[in-house]
């Protein structure tokens, strides 16, 4: 699989997000990319736990934009995060949502692990305390989409440090690729992104992919950036620098394969989910 990863600096403007990521996957279906994935919240972006005002019904602009594109370029778009409306609720899900060629949805994610933490100092003055579910509920569901390269596990951002998550997708539903679309804070982005990333591949013995929100996106936000493509032995295939960017890389999938005849750590598995 040739997979094009989009790295985004979003903002609260929509109309402007749309547009930068219209460019992006444009960009990445050019140079040969079978798959594109866009980073977390890459239509909307502001602080966790403030309202959300373009909350999406199932047939909402944010979700035919990315029909659209998957559509227009014939590519399978792996669409980052959406605020998906709960009816009923003043809440929504943190939703990835998974687009064939055709732009139909393939599958829906909502992100289950959600990032209540409190930085303290390393967050700097007034940043260290997010509530993300002040203003999102938790999905239930472990997710997987079909597609031709495979089975593609779903995350997004905070589920990075839930390894049993990835443990389910890869040996219960036969994952290669895990999916991490996300906006990880700088504070916690330098001392774990890589490591997570890189343990989350060597562990499932798969193709870990995160497409990331990178820059300041306001004056009480910012992203570390750095999206990562990382293959089944853990090495980082490729690695985005501090600015919006498209990387497109090659997968190959004969690798999972390579890798798990090598070390056959979930073959040899004694515990069991």
């Amino acid at each position: 699989m040739r997979v094009g990863v989009v790295q985004l600096c979003s903002t609260a403007e929509v109309d402007a997000n749309l547009a930068r990521a219209a460019e992006a996957i444009e960009t990445a279906s050019e140079r040969g990319a079978q798959l594109v994935a866009l980073p977390e919240a890459f239509a909307f972006l502001q602080r966790e736990g403030t309202a959300v005002p373009c909350a999406q019904a199932p047939d909402g602009r944010i979700v035919r934009f990315l029909a659209e594109q998957a559509h227009r370029h014939g590519v399978w778009l792996v669409g980052g995060s959406l605020p998906e409306a709960i009816p009923g609720s003043e809440r929504v899900y943190n939703t990835c949502l998974v687009l064939r060629p055709d732009g139909s949805v393939a599958a829906r994610y909502r992100k289950i692990h959600l990032f209540d933490a409190d930085l303290g100092d390393r967050g700097g003055p007034g940043h260290g305390a997010y509530r993300e579910s002040a203003r999102t509920a938790p999905g239930e569901q472990v997710v997987a989409a079909e597609t031709p390269f495979g089975p593609i596990g779903l995350s997004i951002c905070y589920d990075l440090r839930f390894p049993e998550l990835y443990r389910r997708l890869c040996v219960a539903h036969g994952a290669r690729w895990l999916f991490v679309p996300s906006a990880f804070t700088p504070e916690t982005g330098k001392d774990h992104w890589e490591v997570l990333l890189r343990a989350r591949a060597i562990e499932s013995q798969c193709y870990v992919i995160a497409p990331a929100q990178c820059g300041r996106h306001g004056p009480d936000r910012a992203s570390h950036g750095r999206s990562m493509v990382v293959d089944p032995w853990g090495l980082v295939r490729a690695r985005a620098a501090d600015e919006p960017i498209v990387l497109v890389v090659d997968c190959p999938e004969e690798e999972v394969e390579r890798v798990r005849r090598a070390v056959p750590a979930l073959a040899n598995r004694r515990l069991q989910p």
